[in-house]
Parts: C-alpha cells; structure tokens; sequence
C-alpha cells in the first residue's frame, strides 16, 4: 500500500514539473517599457468624474489610443484640468496589458493651479500618473481610473 502510495506521488510530481515545462511562466518575460501622454478634465462634488484622451507608446514601436475616465467619491469638491500629463507603466509584457481599470485613492488641493501626482494598480501592472493643469478643486477620494482603447 505505501509503495502504491509513493509512486502515485512522484508521479503527480513528474505530471506538474513536465506541465510547468512545457508553459514557461508569464514573468520570464521582458518587461516592455511603455508611456502614457494624456489630457484630462473633471469636476467634482462629493461624486467625481473626469474624461480625457491619451497615447500609449512602447519601447517595441507599439502605441495605441486611449480613452480615460476617471469615477469615484468622498469627500471632494471643484472643477480642472490637466493637459500634458505623463504616466509610466510598470510589469507591462505587450500594450493590451495597459487597458483596464485601475484602483485609485487621491488626496488633492488646487486654485488656479491644479496637479496630480499618483501611482494606481491593477493586478500586477501599476501606473504612475503625474501632470499640471488648472482649476479649483479640494478633497479626498477613492475611485476608479479607466484606459480602454480609443475609437478612430
């Protein structure tokens, strides 16, 4: 019995060690550089929305349109708008890695001159967003930051 025993479980051990094998793991990969270049305008009170566009582009020639929204709430209240805006992708393996929703938390103040500087996730890509605009907004917020790909 415990011979049957023991070679049931090498040869579980084998079927999974030729498995693994054979599908060489996402994070062998290279990670692609890729940017983000993006205008965004919102408004807030208690409830936040913001709308923009932007371009992907990637160390390997890719780039890729993108449309950006930006939904949330807490405690916030105004009006910007951020022209100019970078982004730096990290754990990105293709461009399609970019698109998706991404969690956000912003703590931010702003008359006349308005910025963002923030890092959001999503799974095991992360996003750090930095520009300057315009506008009079106060507050904290927790939300979701959106990329999907931009219609022609």
């Amino acid at each position: 019995m415990t011979r049957l025993l023991v070679k049931s479980i090498a040869a579980s051990v084998a079927i999974c060690v030729i498995g693994l094998a054979s599908n060489p793991a996402r994070a062998a990969e290279a990670e692609l550089d890729c940017k983000l270049r993006f205008s965004l305008s919102g408004w807030s009170v208690i409830y936040k929305h913001a709308e923009g566009r932007g371009e992907v582009k990637c160390a390997d020639g890719t780039s890729m349109r993108v449309a950006i929204s930006s939904k949330g709430g807490g405690l916030t209240v105004g009006k910007s708008h951020i022209d100019n805006g970078t982004g730096t992708f990290s754990d990105v393996h293709r461009i399609d890695d970019v698109l998706g929703d991404y969690a956000q938390g912003e703590a931010h103040a702003g008359l006349v001159k308005s910025g963002t500087a923030q890092v959001l996730t999503k799974g095991t890509v992360s996003l750090a967003l930095a520009g300057k605009g315009e506008g009079v907004d106060l507050g904290i917020d927790v939300g979701q930051f959106t990329l999907t790909r931009a219609g022609r």
